[in-house]
């Protein structure tokens, strides 16, 4: 029996969740895992040219679901990036049908392109996708990355992705729709006019970087910092996409000045009676700083070491006292809502720290 509940997507968009309720005694089957992959092209190297190529791409990834236990519910082919949400059952790998596309999209990149440097930046990247609440969200996500690049202008004007398919505008018999479909409702008109309805409404900007953190991708809103456009971030966590995107403007660098701001006002934190030069942190609140951005996955402890202009291995050690003390170690817990509720009181959040 189907029951609806509501459900909200990324964007603000409402649709109906169909979720099926059993009655039989039996234990319940494992259940299929969603995940979403992703690989990037190394600089220099153009995934779409030629242009044959970009389709040979689209149709190899059709091509390794065709075996039980692989369900694919989008693609999407750009310049740089190739993204694939699939549903694998649990005696699958998301290693396996992985490496079973990147091995040959590697093989014809060499052959079409006659460079022997490596093809893509780094391994695939996997993650997965928790509930079909969060697997809306990253459809919305991925329709509008191509827009996000400056490939087209609207989420459904892009060739080489599955939405445009999955809503009749370029019919193909090889990729089956229905799947993704499913998503949004029973019957398919029904399902494409709410997939329609939510590709109306544009992640913002908060959206996008929060996005992008959680796939470890450029950001393509080209929010200024420290990390290049074409070094590809590491994998980072929710928090850290709020913080950069409360920082604004100000990026890695805002993001910093904000938590130490925040640490400061700790009263486990207070300076001693051997106070600092001005402008320049105890060790204790020092440390604190740099627990927090790595563990959020803003930035490395290499990288803080040569923003406060001191020894890798001293702040490594400093770090690590940190966290073996309670009274500190506290402050780690719960600290990210209360830096975002202290902006937001600032009113800060879109201009950035000071």
């Amino acid at each position: 029996m189907l029951a609806a509940a509501p459900g909200y997507g990324a964007g603000g968009c409402v649709y109906a969740v169909m979720t099926s309720f059993s009655t039989s005694d039996s234990p319940p089957a494992r259940e299929s895992v969603t995940w979403h992959l992703l690989w990037r092209a190394a600089v220099g190297r153009n995934l779409v040219q030629p242009p044959l190529l970009g389709e040979r791409i689209r149709g190899r990834l059709i091509d390794a679901h065709r075996r039980p236990g692989r369900e694919l519910l989008l693609y999407l082919v750009t310049p740089g990036e190739i993204h694939v949400l699939s549903r694998l059952a649990p005696d699958e790998s998301a290693t396996r049908l992985a490496r079973a596309v990147g091995h040959i999209v590697a093989r014809w990149m060499r052959q079409l392109q006659q460079v022997r440097s490596p093809v893509f930046a780094g391994r695939f990247k996997e993650r997965r996708i928790p509930s079909d609440v969060a697997l809306r969200g990253e459809i919305h996500m991925l329709a509008w990355r191509p827009v996000m690049l400056r490939l087209c202008r609207s989420p459904t004007h892009h060739r080489l992705g599955a939405v445009r398919v999955a809503l009749g505008l370029t019919p193909r018999r090889d990729f089956d729709p229905r799947p993704l479909l499913s998503l949004f409702g029973e019957r398919v008109p029904a399902a494409r006019a709410r997939l329609s309805l939510m590709l109306r409404t544009r992640p913002d900007d908060e959206a996008c970087r929060r996005w992008e953190l959680l796939c470890g991708l450029p950001m393509s809103a080209g929010l200024p910092g420290p990390v290049p456009a074409s070094t590809p971030m590491p994998f980072a966590s929710e928090l850290a996409g709020g913080l950069l995107a409360a920082a604004g403007e100000a990026g890695l660098t805002g993001v910093l000045a904000m938590i130490e701001r925040w640490v400061l006002s700790q009263p486990e934190l207070r300076p001693s009676r051997r106070r600092p030069p001005p402008g320049v942190l105890a060790p204790r609140a020092r440390a604190l700083v740099a627990c927090l951005a790595v563990s959020s996955g803003l930035c490395s402890a290499s990288f803080l070491a040569r923003h406060y202009g001191c020894a890798k291995a001293t702040l490594s050690e400093q770090m690590a006292e940190c966290r073996r003390r309670l009274d500190l170690a506290r402050l780690l817990q719960d600290y990210a809502e209360q830096i975002l509720q202290v902006r937001k009181r600032e009113g800060g959040a879109s201009r950035g720290p000071a």
